[in-house]
């Protein structure tokens, strides 16, 4: 009876390991698959770039702008001026007063970190909502009403959209950095009576057009990654309203992990 038990019990882990080894494959399919089709979307509504000119098109993308740029601002620079505070006051700690190297530890960390805080927050605020926006769309067959206008979805829905949110996230990411890095120097000037020119001095010598070319690289290529991956999961939406959500989560899940993966690229390649 017991080596009867454990052959169960071993088919059993067995099948259970096949299961989780054909789920992941299928799991890592998918993701290229989807990958692909909102890489086909971006180069689709990439052709109706003239559509730009378009007033009703333009109202579209400056309202996309407002919605994830403007609104976003007063958060990213609470959390700019936060984490300058931290670096400052964590640096301070281990390495002392020192106005030289606090500098370079700080914009060597916000050079690398900005970009990708300022993708998170975008993802958190505008990713879903802009799925779950195009997939009610879908849903309501309001897209099919603008086909049967004669008026084509990639040119007057995606294309302002990702134009959009690309521009804000490119913008965010200066932004952010601006912020953190000033907050930052303020707070420890403050904080450790150095004079506020001595700091600077470190940023100065730390910080070349090179290292500001970079980052707004990444804000270029993760504005372009999380709106496409948003306009692409919404716009896919078939069937009821109860798959908006499961568009969303798509559209956040997928979002974060190319934008992880395109910031590890970048810093290995440049």
């Amino acid at each position: 009876m017991r080596g009867l038990e454990s052959d169960n019990a071993g088919d059993g882990n067995a099948i259970l390991k096949a299961a989780g080894f054909r789920n992941l494959e299928a799991g890592v399919l998918d993701f290229f698959r989807q990958s692909a089709g909102a890489l086909e979307l971006f180069f689709i509504s990439a052709e109706k770039f003239r559509d730009l000119r378009r007033r009703p098109v333009k109202t579209v993308c400056y309202r996309q702008i407002y919605f994830t740029g403007v609104e976003a601002l007063s958060k990213i620079a609470a959390i700019a001026l936060l984490i300058g505070l931290v670096i400052i006051t964590q640096v301070s700690r281990f390495a002392g007063m020192d106005a030289a190297l606090t500098g370079k530890v700080l914009v060597s960390v916000v050079k690398e970190l900005g970009p990708l805080f300022v993708a998170v927050i975008v993802i958190a605020r505008s990713c879903g909502a802009v799925a779950s926006e195009l997939g009610s769309m879908r849903v309501n067959r309001e897209i099919d009403s603008l086909l049967v206008m004669g008026i084509d979805p990639a040119g007057y829905l995606i294309l302002p959209r990702i134009v959009g949110i690309t521009l804000s996230v490119l913008i965010l990411a200066f932004y952010f950095q601006a912020f953190s890095i000033i907050g930052g120097l303020v707070a420890s000037s403050l904080l450790d009576g150095i004079p506020f020119y001595q700091y600077l001095s470190g940023i100065y010598a730390e910080l070349g057009f090179g290292d500001v070319g970079i980052s707004l690289l990444k804000g270029l290529i993760f504005g372009l990654v999380i709106s496409t991956v948003s306009c692409y999961h919404g716009f896919r939406v078939r069937g009821s309203a109860t798959e908006i959500p499961k568009a969303t989560t798509a559209a956040v899940m997928q979002s974060l992990l190319l934008v992880i993966a395109a910031d590890a690229v970048v810093t290995l390649v440049l």
